[in-house]
């Protein structure tokens, strides 16, 4: 359980298929930061960028995204949010690989 000064910190990483087009990758990447800016309240802060690492660990992944929430319930409303899911019917053809890491923020 976090402590009430605690954010709770949603990563998702996106390593894209070879053939999606520049494109489609940010047209992608507009309408996640329309889905995390304008159709979901309970999205406290919102942060994306490239990979550009030189340590060469990234597996493939080429972006990074950062959802901050003040809680789990509010996290669960964004998961299940239809236009979250309608989202993710969208991004699925693109994607090679995605992972997701959730983290009550320390300072």
């Amino acid at each position: 359980m976090a402590s009430n000064k605690q954010l709770l910190r949603h990563v998702v990483l996106f390593k894209f298929n070879e053939n999606t087009s520049a494109a489609d990758i940010t047209r992608l990447e507009n309408e996640f930061r329309t889905l995390a800016t304008v159709k979901v309240s309970q999205v406290k802060e919102y942060e994306w960028g490239t990979n550009v690492s030189k340590e060469n660990l990234d597996h493939g992944y080429t972006h990074c995204f950062i959802l901050t929430f003040a809680n789990e319930k509010d996290r669960d409303i964004y998961i299940d949010h239809e236009d979250h899911v309608a989202f993710v019917n969208i991004l699925k053809p693109h994607l090679a690989k995605v992972t997701v890491v959730d983290f009550w923020a320390n300072s």
